[in-house]
């Protein structure tokens, strides 16, 4: 789901960055105009969403979901994004920003999804090298360091491309170590 609609979509983003076909990445299942928590959102919009209508679809082709928001952002008010990775218990990487505050923040994630069995891939790291602060979140975490992406100015499908084989352990995030 989307709140906060622009020009684009983050699926149609997503499409063109990654330079995939047509019906390669799905659309929201919600699309929501203001950009404020998916729960407030979709009541403005005078919208409900439904949780038990959300399923992942099963592909031959890698997934990806996106939780945007957070891990506690509520989507109505009885159910949190985490509330629906617990039930589906795939395996989930969490994006913590490398700005001040990470440590704590993305510690408090990891234990979040550990405590509800929500099994943890590792970390990707967004933002300017903080080398300190991303081993100790792997080491107290416990969840390997699956990478950085730093800030992309300019933001393109070959500058994403090169981050992207140049930051992450590729190997690790398919499973494949």
């Amino acid at each position: 789901m989307q709140s906060g609609l622009d020009a684009e979509t983050d699926s149609e983003v997503v499409t063109r960055l990654a330079g995939l076909p047509p019906g390669r990445v799905l659309p929201e299942a919600y699309r929501l105009q203001s950009p404020l928590s998916p729960h407030r959102s979709a009541e403005i919009d005078g919208i409900s969403i439904e949780t038990a209508d959300l399923s992942f679809p099963v592909l031959p082709t890698p997934l990806v979901i996106e939780g945007a928001g957070g891990l506690m952002a509520p989507l109505n008010r009885q159910t949190r994004f985490i509330d629906i990775f617990r039930e589906w218990q795939l395996p989930v990487i969490l994006c913590a920003r490398t700005a001040l505050s990470t440590i704590n923040h993305t510690l408090l994630s990891i234990e979040a999804l550990k405590t509800r069995s929500i099994p943890v891939m590792g970390v990707a790291f967004i933002g300017d090298e903080a080398a300190d602060s991303q081993r100790t979140i792997a080491k107290l975490g416990n969840v390997p360091q699956l990478g950085r992406l730093p800030h992309l100015d300019p933001l393109t499908p070959k500058t994403l491309r090169d981050a992207m084989i140049a930051g992450f352990d590729l190997d690790l995030i398919a499973g494949r170590q």
